[in-house]
């Protein structure tokens, strides 16, 4: 693309006319500025395609974030493009890689090849990497034409952080080369350092412990930054894996960015780990953050999304003052590669660039062979035909599969030794979806693309800390759902239709029954409606009555754990494990670790006896293949309403 000048301080292209930033526009004599843009958490998300619903998705993908990297360049006289770390797992592509085609000496992985493509200036590793072990990770960032650094990981410790023997360098200065507004080239040095959550040593346990500690972020940054100084970093750019979380430094904190970006010496700071957007309104209440001015402890900032959502921009004026250069001022933004209609409807902004696509293309074409067939088995089927009258198989993955991940997690944590249970509900059950809006996956073979059957949203696991009597109340909340039935009463229309399944938590580790002749506690959007409400009986842990008093661990997801539902003892004071992985890639790695699995319903929770008295249920027409798996007194009841098919339940 040819470009030149115009009067007005615009770029004239073949693709149009392209604003210059005004940093680049106005700088002065010994004034230039200095682009930094940030991809982060891409989780091998090259091509704009959803493996797992295995189709192409228009808010996601490097190929698409790429295509906005000309255009911001052509907007600034001098720039770098870093990526700030979760760049090799996270979907189907970085498993396949993984688990199947692995790593040889010598092979260079998908993603690194895109950004190789793209030319990316630096790296830094975020919590994923080390998803797949030391030796994967070393192998695959030897085929980075890029410098990737880390701070806080150590092979062996030393006396303080820069005595310690690194896992990668900590940090680079970069030689670079940026031009005032005379047109002058200076040199500038620009520093470097990367950070990530201490706690990839409780997540990747099996992995780390014996081979690598974490050290704190604040801790090691403050021991690293006056070393780069003294080397010659002229201005030192915070590669920070790490959330924007509370403004008070605390050790082995995990979202330590705030508290990161108010040291001394850090002029600017890229951040990530949280799939968020900063600046956004999301942030306005945060201590320390100031969305407008687009800074951290008044410290430039950016987050750019996720899975190359956004492409984070921090722009800043450089002042070259005898021998030293200081920041003179700074902007910050978070550009999107898609936007969302009134509708919700996706408008893509940008198309894929052409070259990425081809950087990866055989490794997405041998993914979707990989996503499309089997990576285990089940010996059972998993459907959700009954999910919401009857304990059920394919809600019974999901918290086998979250509890065995959770079981994991609690080592060494304060929380180990605690009972866990598992929350799982289900989302394809009917509904306004439609009489085929089920999960439907025969016998037999499990293929990765059949997990968003099972688990519809990308949602990453949580644990929460609760009471016996939270636990119950949990479980009255859930059963909202239900219509009071009286006693003698027949064909009463079981589902309260402005409920939806995906609040129908089913707890298993624990058994129950739910009495329908009883009012619900709660109403259908979790408000209190009769506190005296009972319909929660037979509630037993290890066949004795729940201690109501004791405490125990529910492995669930973001959503519930953040109030999603409002649901008792769920809320951001009882999460005491926030995961760094989703929901779906806990169910893929339990499927390849066991080969085959066996999802039968334990039949955990039942509905009380009710004497002479049905229930009419509508659900889909293929359920009639599956009436004798079901542990109810269940009969078919001729068609339902909108092509369901009703069924009758005596109780």
């Amino acid at each position: 693309m040819s470009i030149t000048l115009n009067r007005r301080g615009f770029l004239a292209s073949t693709a149009g006319f392209i604003a210059l930033h005004p940093f680049s526009a106005n700088a002065a004599t010994n004034q230039a500025h200095l682009r930094i843009m940030e991809t982060t958490d891409l989780h091998v998300h090259v091509f704009p395609y959803d493996y797992y619903a295995d189709k192409p998705r228009d808010t996601i993908g490097l190929a698409r974030t790429a295509s906005l990297i000309q255009d911001i360049r052509d907007e600034a006289s001098n720039s770098l493009l870093i990526d700030n770390g979760d760049f090799l797992q996270g979907n189907p592509m970085g498993d396949y890689i993984a688990y199947e085609r692995g790593m040889k000496e010598g092979d260079t992985h998908p993603v690194i090849q895109a950004m190789n493509t793209l030319g990316f200036d630096a790296s830094t590793l975020g919590n994923h990497e080390f998803n797949y072990g030391l030796d994967f990770l070393m192998k695959s960032l030897a085929g980075a034409n890029f410098p990737v650094v880390n701070a806080n990981v150590a092979l062996e410790m030393g006396s303080d952080p820069t005595k310690d023997k690194t896992l990668i360098p900590p940090y680079i200065i970069l030689d670079h080369k940026v031009t005032d507004g005379s047109g002058t080239e200076h040199a500038i040095k620009v520093g470097l350092i990367g950070f990530v959550p201490p706690q990839i040593m409780n997540w990747d346990r099996r992995h780390l412990e014996g081979n690598v500690q974490a050290r704190d972020i604040i801790e090691t940054a403050k021991a690293y930054i006056p070393q780069m100084k003294e080397q010659g970093a002229d201005i030192i750019v915070a590669l920070s894996h790490s959330g924007i979380g509370s403004a008070d430094a605390s050790d082995g904190m995990e979202n330590a960015s705030v508290p990161l970006a108010g040291l001394d010496g850090i002029d600017a700071i890229l951040t990530g780990h949280s799939h968020l957007v900063f600046p956004s309104p999301k942030y306005a209440d945060f201590a320390g953050a100031d969305v407008d001015a687009g800074t951290l402890m008044g410290t430039p900032a950016t987050m750019g999304g996720f899975w190359g959502s956004h492409m984070g921009l921090i722009d800043l004026l450089v002042e070259k003052d005898g021998n030293e250069w200081r920041v003179v001022s700074a902007t910050s933004e978070a550009r999107p590669i898609s936007k969302r209609n009134e509708d919700r409807s996706i408008t893509p902004l940008v198309e894929s660039d052409a070259k990425v696509l081809a950087s990866a293309q055989t490794e997405h074409n041998e993914t979707l062979t990989y996503v499309r067939r089997a990576v285990g088995k089940t010996d059972a089927p998993l459907h959700s035909y009954f999910a919401l009258v009857a304990d059920d198989p394919s809600v019974q993955i999901v918290s086998i599969a979250q509890l065995w991940y959770i079981e994991q997690m609690m080592k060494g944590t304060p929380h180990e030794g605690l009972p866990i249970l598992s929350a799982a509900a289900p989302f394809k059950a009917g509904g306004r979806g439609g009489p085929e809006y089920f999960t439907d996956v025969p016998k037999g073979d499990v293929a990765i693309k059949n997990v968003s059957d099972l688990y519809l949203y990308p949602n990453t696991v949580r644990a929460v800390r609760v009471t016996g009597q939270q636990v119950k109340d949990w479980l009255e909340r859930s059963a909202g759902i239900f219509n009071q039935v009286a006693a003698g009463e027949q064909d009463v229309v079981l589902l309260n239709p402005s409920f939806p399944s995906y609040n129908f938590d089913v707890i298993d580790g624990v058994n129950y029954q739910i009495d329908l002749s009883q009012p619900s506690k709660y109403d259908p959007k979790g408000g209190l409606l009769d506190a005296g409400a009972n319909r929660i009986v037979g509630l037993t842990y290890n066949g004795a009555p729940l201690d109501l008093s004791a405490e125990f661990i529910i492995a669930t997801n973001n959503y519930r754990a953040g109030g999603g539902g409002r649901f008792p003892g769920a809320s951001s004071d009882t999460v005491v494990f926030e995961g760094p992985d989703t929901n779906r890639d806990v169910i893929v790695r339990y499927i390849v670790e066991k080969g085959t699995i066996s999802p039968r319903a334990d039949s955990n929770w039942s509905f009380a006896p009710m004497q002479g008295t049905s229930v009419l249920f509508d659900t889909g027409p293929a359920a009639a293949a599956y009436l004798d798996q079901v542990d109810v007194n269940i009969e078919a009841a001729g068609d339902g309403p909108n092509g369901f098919a009703r069924f009758r339940i005596s109780l």
